[in-house]
C-alpha cells in the first residue's frame, strides 16, 4: 500500500511562484511513475505533469510547460512540482498519483495511489 501526503499549496499572487510536495510511504518509490494531477472547481481532473522512476523522462501539460517543473529525490521519497509565473487559471486541489507498473502517462486512470489533494489559489 503507497501513501501519499501532498503539501505546500497556499494563496499566492499572479505571477508568484510556488514548490509543491509529496511525500510518499509504502511501496518502493523508486519503482513508482509519479505524476501530478490538477482539479479546478466545476471541472475534470486533468493532467499536469509526470516522472519517470530515475527522473529521466518528463511529460507536462502544455499549458504549464516552460513554468512548471516536476521532479523528484528518491533517497527521500519525495515528489515535488515547482510552479512559477502562476497565473489565475492555475487555481486547483492538486493530487499526487504513484503508477505501479507501466512508463511514464497522462491518463489518471493508470495511476494506482492518489494522495487527498493541496489547494493552490492564486489571485490577480
Amino acid at each position: 500500500q503507497v501513501h501519499l501526503v501532498e503539501s505546500g499549496g497556499a494563496l499566492v499572487q499572479a505571477g508568484g511562484s510556488l514548490k509543491l510536495a509529496c511525500a510518499a510511504s509504502g511501496g518502493t518509490f523508486s519503482r513508482h511513475v509519479m505524476g501530478w494531477f490538477r482539479q479546478a472547481p466545476g471541472k475534470e481532473r486533468e493532467f499536469v505533469a509526470t516522472i519517470s522512476r530515475v527522473g529521466s523522462v518528463t511529460k507536462y501539460q502544455n499549458s504549464v510547460k516552460g513554468r512548471f517543473t516536476i521532479s523528484r529525490d528518491n533517497a527521500k521519497n519525495i515528489l515535488y512540482l515547482q510552479m512559477n509565473n502562476l497565473k489565475p487559471e492555475d487555481v486547483a486541489v492538486y493530487y499526487c498519483a504513484a503508477r505501479l507498473a507501466g512508463s511514464t502517462t497522462t491518463l489518471a486512470t493508470a495511476y494506482d495511489y492518489w494522495g487527498q489533494g493541496t489547494q493552490v489559489t492564486v489571485s490577480s
